[in-house]
């Protein structure tokens, strides 16, 4: 993320420019999974329930295939989420040798969570024909609140490194006397939870609607998947327009209680009231901004409602206690992406609810589903924009205002170092590309189950035997209630 010319001008340790890309291609590739780690247990369980209280075999199908879905991910997560936990020990020792007994406890809280989850998904793939359909999903219902607990363990630990609190420094200057509550309830845990818990819900929301668009654009018009668009996209721009204002008020926290990377978002060089508005734009070493839409008094107005509104800027601290001009502008990018973005979903939901008000129905136009289809990748940058933001935005502190990052990086040799993101990066390929294989590969089993394609399923096995989970017996046929877990032919294939 940062220049390696910006990194020697400031005299850094060699070591610190490999350390910060293995960690940021870590985080960049593990970030892509979580919003389907986090959402996806909460929209598969809304399609069950629609399932069995409306006795839709075709809404039991879909979910019984995102279950399938869901616990591929979670395996892939769990490798990708294990490497940044060693990373953490391993690349940045003197923050958690000087922290850990801080703000350690959210990392436990999320280890477990990851263990509760794992259990909690194996109950629901071999609940599948095994259970009764109710009794099958209430026993799933603690899925998605051991995912939402997951990331209150992650979200606790970065909140604090972004507002430390909890402890005292003896004469040595080592913590001490540590209040737990506070050091996991700091003043950025409630608008980084609820912002980043939304935020993955609508990612979610938008990417598994974004396949069935794919499909309705290919002429797969059937109810599968009018069903699998509509639910997930609803809870999607339902949560949009909420979105955007925890976004408001988690960059007005950061205003408040981190001031100097609100400036670094903003791109404001010197303390002043009546501060414009850059969309874009690139800040240069003698505070002047270069390109970009400057709209005046805005910045001002948003940060505390009225023109007259002061705005820190960056020269209010020393040099080096403050993100760099490159850092800045990459801040400030990452932010205005994330909001543009934002605001463009916003008009997308609008455009479905005006359909669903005047019709009942959703929106005919293939241009609807175009942008539907590229909504689902836009939130995934948008996830990346917002972790860009708060880490960049936070430098050079790796804990703000107790430790640089300088200071907590580790003694290993900066060539080390680079061969081991070579090392990563081949991994993770090799990991991404077999988990998008399996991914193609059930969608291809559960196209031959949906069009009925005899001769290839004397080759390929299908859905009925093993999509997933353990080796099961056809199921008999449903009669009266809700099937347990049945797949209920439908034409036209799975996207």
């Amino acid at each position: 993320m940062l220049s390696t010319a910006a990194l020697l001008a400031n005299s850094t340790p060699t070591q610190l420019l490999p350390a910060r890309e293995l960690m940021a291609f870590t985080l960049a590739s593990h970030i892509l999974l979580v919003p389907f780690g986090v959402a996806l247990p909460f929209i598969t369980l809304l399609m069950h329930h629609r399932a069995l209280r409306r006795d839709d075999p075709v809404a039991l199908q879909l979910a019984r295939r995102w279950s399938a879905v869901m616990a591929v991910q979670f395996a892939i997560g769990i490798v990708t989420g294990t490497v940044l936990s060693f990373e953490f020990g391993l690349l940045w020792p003197g923050m958690m040798g000087r922290w850990g007994d801080v703000f350690g406890l959210g990392f436990g809280v999320e280890a477990w969570a990851f263990f509760l989850e794992a259990v909690l998904i194996a109950i629901y793939l071999y609940g599948w024909r095994r259970l009764k359909p109710w009794t099958h999903f209430w026993l799933a219902v603690p899925l998605p609140l051991a995912a939402l607990m997951g990331a209150f363990g992650i979200i606790a630990a970065n909140s604090w490194m972004n507002t430390p609190q909890g402890f005292s420094l003896d004469a040595q200057g080592k913590p001490g006397d540590v209040d737990v509550q506070q050091a996991i309830f700091t003043p950025m845990f409630g608008p980084e939870y609820w912002h980043f818990v939304v935020a993955m819900l609508l990612t979610a929301g938008y990417v598994v609607a974004g396949v069935y668009a794919v499909g309705w654009l290919r002429g797969r018009r059937d109810r599968y998947h009018r069903l699998g668009f509509t639910v997930p996209f609803t809870v999607a721009a339902v949560l949009t327009p909420v979105q955007f204002m925890l976004g408001d008020s988690a960059a007005r926290a950061v205003f408040h209680k981190q001031p100097i990377k609100f400036a670094a978002m903003e791109i404001v060089w010197k303390t002043d009231t009546h501060v414009p508005e850059y969309m874009f734009g690139r800040l240069n070493s003698d505070g002047t901004i270069s390109g970009g839409l400057k709209i005046p008094q805005l910045d001002s107005i948003l940060a505390g409602f009225k023109p007259s509104t002061q705005v820190t800027g960056l020269t209010s601290v020393p040099a080096s206690d403050r993100p760099t001009v490159v850092q800045a502008t990459i801040a400030h990018w990452a932010f205005d992406i994330m909001v543009t973005i934002g605001s463009v979903l916003i008009l997308l939901a609008l455009w479905y609810a005006w359909s669903w008000w005047r019709h009942r129905d959703n929106p005919g136009s293939r241009w609807f589903y175009r942008c539907a289809a590229l909504a689902g990748v836009a939130c995934l940058v948008t996830v990346e924009c917002g972790w860009i933001t708060t880490e960049v935005g936070r430098q050079p502190w790796i804990v703000y205002h107790h430790m640089k990052v300088s200071e907590a990086v580790t003694s290993t040799r900066a060539g080390s170092l680079w061969a081991m993101l070579g090392i990563v990066m081949a991994v993770y390929v090799a990991v991404f590309g077999a988990f998008l294989a399996v991914v193609l590969k059930m969608r291809t089993r559960w196209r031959i189950a949906d069009e009925g394609m005899l001769t290839a399923r004397r080759d390929l096995p299908p859905e009925a035997d093993t999509p997933y989970g353990p080796t099961s017996e056809p199921e008999p046929a449903a009669t009266g209630s809700a099937p347990r877990g049945g797949s209920g032919h439908t034409p036209g294939g799975a996207s």
